[in-house]
Order: structure tokens, then sequence, then C-alpha cells
């Protein structure tokens, strides 16, 4: 009677075993969990409406630290167009500008941070604090400000006015 008290206990090991590795997955006697659903793919931020070609060209530029100054940087960025900015086309798709304190321009991207807001920088998510935000383009005024408050406020807020742009002396010379 002994020897059949061992062999029952042996052969209920396992089978306790087995209905604890049910119990500690979730999972019931006869039926299986389902994995979970895949995860959705990330997928990039919409571009921003801004044509990378749009920027490219000759630019007054100018820069202010407080609003009241705008409309006077504004026109001191239009009279600089005698010593013009150019943002040349990028071999890849973006624009050619300078980056804070560097002296040679890198190919920048227009990028749609997760805010919403429009930026100008290196690849990456945006935004970057290396980044500009646009804050309004009109085809011939563009407006930018440096993330990065540092920055921002050693460079302020930049403003650039399109060289020969409809409504300039340069473009009323030329139809005149």
């Amino acid at each position: 009677m002994s020897s059949f008290r061992v062999c029952g206990a042996v052969a209920v090991i396992p089978l306790l075993l087995w209905l604890a590795g049910c119990a500690g997955t979730g999972g019931s006697f006869g039926t299986t969990a389902e994995p979970p659903p895949p995860a959705a793919p990330a997928s990039a931020p919409p571009a921003p409406n801004i044509n990378p070609g749009d920027l490219v060209g000759r630019w007054g530029y100018a820069a202010y630290h407080k609003d009241a100054d705008r409309a006077r940087t504004q026109a001191a960025a239009q009279g600089g167009c005698n010593n013009a900015y150019t943002i040349g086309r990028g071999p890849s798709g973006g624009v050619l500008m300078h980056l804070a304190d560097a002296r040679e321009p890198q190919e920048l991207r227009l990028k749609l941070g997760t805010d919403g807001k429009t930026y100008l920088g290196p690849d990456g998510p945006a935004p970057d604090s290396r980044d500009r935000e646009v804050m309004t383009f009109d085809g011939r005024i563009l407006i930018m400000r440096w993330v990065d408050p540092e920055i921002s406020g050693r460079y302020g807020t930049s403003i650039y006015v399109r060289c020969g742009a409809p409504g300039t002396a340069a473009a009323k010379r030329k139809a005149g």
C-alpha cells in the first residue's frame, strides 16, 4: 500500500505543476490566451504647408528682441537687400541655411512638430533645440524664432524680407 501512495503522489505532482502554470499565465483550463493586438505603426507627422522651394532666394535680414520693434525691424530687413542673405536649395530637398553659431550653412528641413507648429531645422523630430519656429510666412516675409531660449536670447526673432518681391523698391524699378 505504501508504494501505491508514492506512485499516486508522483503522478499528481506533474498535474499540479501543469495547473499552476495555467493559473500563472492568466489562462484557464481548456482555453488559450490571445496575444495582444499589434501596436499601430507610428506615423510621421504630416508635412508643414510650406514648400521648401518657396524659401529659396535672396532675403533682407534683421532681428528684434521686443515685439514693439517688429515694424522698424521689418523695414530694416527690407533695406538689407543690398547685402542679402541667400537661402539655397539643399541637395536632398531641404534648404541651405546657417544654424546658430555655425560658419557653414547646412541642409535644414521644414517639419511639423508634435505641437502642430512648423519648424525649420536639422533632420529629426520637432521641436529640437536647434530648430527655429516659423512664426509667420506669407511668401514675402518670413519670421522665425529659435527654440532654444539661450540662442533666442542672443539672436532674437528673425525677420527675412524677400528681395525684389512685389511692393519693394527693386520690383518697382523693374516694373517702371
